[in-house]
């Protein structure tokens, strides 16, 4: 069956960094676009960045431009988030997502119901 497995989470002090990732099985992954989200308490679940196929076009919220880089290797069906330089509002749990197709869509790789799998999540705590 189809499994989205996050892992790599963790509690890191702020201006810390943590890599993040996710490995596939149970559907064709390099066939994916794969997405990262988090929801932090009392918030709804957010988009953080996404990436293509190919790997060719990738894409971040403003929040994590520079600071988070989306990454996948297809021939370990393992999808991967360096986040750098964390600040406390990065406090969420982190969720990684397969979707059949976003056509490199600044708008549609943000919406949930555009993921066909979803993982279970993993924490990650910025905390002095």
């Amino acid at each position: 069956q189809v499994q989205l497995v996050e892992s790599g989470g963790g509690s890191v002090q702020p201006g810390g960094s943590l890599r993040l990732s996710c490995a596939a099985s149970g559907f064709t992954y390099s066939n994916y676009y794969m997405g990262w989200f988090r929801q932090a308490p009392g918030k709804r679940r957010a988009g953080v960045s996404a990436i293509s196929p190919d790997s060719a076009w990738t894409t971040a919220d403003d929040s994590v431009t520079g600071r988070f880089t989306i990454s996948r290797d297809n021939a370990k069906n393992t999808l991967y988030l360096q986040m750098n330089s964390l600040l406390p509002e990065d406090t969420a749990i982190y969720y990684c997502a397969a979707a059949r197709d976003i056509s490199n869509s600044s708008r549609y790789w943000r919406l949930l119901g555009n993921y066909n799998y979803w993982g279970q999540g993993t924490q990650v705590t910025v905390s002095s």
